[in-house]
């Protein structure tokens, strides 16, 4: 099986105006123009559900690691009190690995979000040289992607505390 380049298979099967004119029996500008503007919005709807998508990621990336930091501050806690048996790194070593998964899974979160907004980029450009699609809406970096980019530092940040001890979380 041979992976063809998505941009190419995009514009192989890409018509232009004229063939769409064609294709739809007239030059019937008024409908050519609406379908170019909903194309054009259809794009944006999907940019902001890969957003969406990219939010409940993160929501549950920060779920992991405010559990995993919790538990690790709470049981170490409990380790100063007389009479509690627990493991000395065990309530780290627990945190550490909620703290961790909640990274990896807003890594891929991230690299997933940004592939597919790359995609979708190329996409849209090939249909704007085609003129299938106005150009004209802008299409801006996503606020959710630099958010989850602060949450991973975050998690980071949280882990070097957690496992040296250091500030501000250790």
């Amino acid at each position: 099986m041979t992976e063809k380049d998505p941009a190419k298979a995009l514009s192989d099967r890409a018509i232009t105006i004229e063939q769409a004119r064609q294709t739809l029996g007239g030059t019937d500008q008024a409908s050519l123009e609406l379908s170019s503007r909903r194309t054009g919005m259809s794009f944006q709807r999907t940019r902001m559900s890969a957003d969406r998508t990219l939010m409940s990621i993160m929501r549950t990336a920060l779920s992991l690691i405010g559990f995993g930091f919790t538990i690790y501050q709470f049981f170490g806690h409990m380790l100063e009190v007389p009479g509690v048996t627990l493991r000395p790194h065990a309530p780290r070593n627990f945190g550490v690995a909620l703290v961790a998964l909640g990274i990896v899974m807003l890594t891929l979160g991230i690299v997933y979000h940004v592939r597919y907004m790359q995609g979708l980029r190329k996409e849209r450009s090939l249909m704007i040289g085609e003129g299938l699609v106005h150009g004209e809406s802008h299409y801006p970096i996503s606020l959710t992607l630099i958010t989850a980019g602060l949450l991973w530092l975050l998690g980071l940040l949280a882990i070097v505390g957690m496992t040296f001890n250091v500030a501000p979380f250790g």
